[in-house]
């Protein structure tokens, strides 16, 4: 009995002993740090450039991808990891358990509105309405000849629509780490995927083909779907300077070039606000960013922060932030995002 009276005494002052080193550590610096999204990105940039002249110093900001952001802020507490991560998808399962594993428990998720992923080209091309089906033939590793799956047979768009354009397929993609590919990959690569590929793909990861799991994942690596970096703006410059060329973003960088670049149609519908916010829009998803709760009263301005980024005046429907693309939640989402912006609500394990 004695025994278990000293271990519990033991186990109160090592947690408490834990918790002044973080908060020590922690307080070694004196301003936020954000990773994360590079579509979150512009929206982060313009609430931390207002909220640094509120008497705290301006919140530093690394585009870094979703994928990427997640791995440093999942990485442990302390002043050197990040207090928030960016993100233009959900946290996925295997990084909570990441965060998990190195002491990362608490963590709040904010939704802070929603986007269309916007494929863009150049404003000097023929308008043009891409189906889903067709942008998968376009970008997938494989193409389904004679009832076997093969390296991608099409060269050309028009080879896979005579209505499409007689010129060779060239489409930017982001790297593996962003969160705008991982949402591509669910709207428009998995929803794409012909029966006849879904059924191969099956067959072939059930025979031990573990790559064939997630096949919306498996792009073709000739050249036609190029991979690039996490910077959306040298996309941009591409586009203008190739017309033949696509690429897909988010909206904000859409708007910020349009009068340089025009949306492809998707299953014939345009990125707009209404569009995006009522989700007629193909592509449309949302964007979040997550805090690390336990760097919350040790960073400072954090917390403020936070509150600061879900005012309605930053992401309502009148918000700063509406100004540059970001379209705003609902009611009922924007009560919910209030609430855990406020009171610091935890995601459940």
């Amino acid at each position: 009995m004695k025994g278990l009276k000293i271990m519990k005494k033991l186990t109160i002052i090592i947690a408490s002993l834990v918790a002044l080193t973080i908060a020590t550590v922690a307080q070694a610096r004196d301003q936020i740090k954000i990773v994360g999204s590079s579509t979150v990105f512009p929206y982060a940039t313009v609430v931390a450039e207002r909220f640094g002249g509120s008497g705290f110093k301006t919140p530093v900001i690394e585009s870094t991808g979703t994928g990427g952001g997640a791995k440093l802020f999942c990485a442990g507490v302390g002043e050197q990891h990040p207090d928030i991560t960016n993100a233009s998808r959900a946290m996925k399962d295997k990084e909570k358990a990441l965060c998990k594993k190195n002491g990362v428990n608490e963590i709040v998720e904010i939704v802070i509105g929603n986007d269309g992923i916007t494929l863009a080209y150049s404003k000097d091309a023929k308008p043009i309405n891409f189906t889903k089906e067709q942008l998968y033939l376009a970008l997938a590793a494989h193409t389904v000849v004679d009832g076997k799956l093969v390296p991608n047979i099409y060269k050309t768009w028009d080879q896979i629509d005579p209505s499409l354009p007689k010129q060779k397929i060239s489409v930017m993609i982001p790297p593996g780490t962003s969160g705008t590919r991982d949402a591509w990959n669910s709207l428009v690569m998995k929803k794409g995927m012909t029966k006849e590929a879904k059924a191969l793909y099956k067959a072939g990861y059930e025979a031990g083909n573990k790559k064939y799991k997630k096949p919306q994942k498996l792009y073709r690596e000739d050249g036609a779907a190029i991979e690039v970096g996490e910077n959306d703006s040298l996309i941009i410059q591409k586009l203008v300077q190739d017309k033949d060329m696509f690429g897909f973003f988010g909206f904000s960088y859409f708007l910020a070039a349009k009068d340089k670049l025009q949306a492809a149609s998707i299953d014939g519908g345009q990125p707009s606000l209404a569009s995006i916010q009522d989700y007629s829009y193909a592509v449309a998803r949302p964007l979040f960013f997550y805090v690390k709760k336990a760097h919350v009263g040790v960073i400072p301005g954090l917390h403020e922060f936070v509150k600061e980024f879900t005012t309605t005046k930053a992401i309502g429907k009148n918000g700063y932030l509406a100004d540059i693309g970001l379209v705003p939640l609902d009611k009922k989402l924007y009560k919910t995002t209030r609430t855990n912006a406020k009171d610091l609500v935890a995601m459940a394990d």
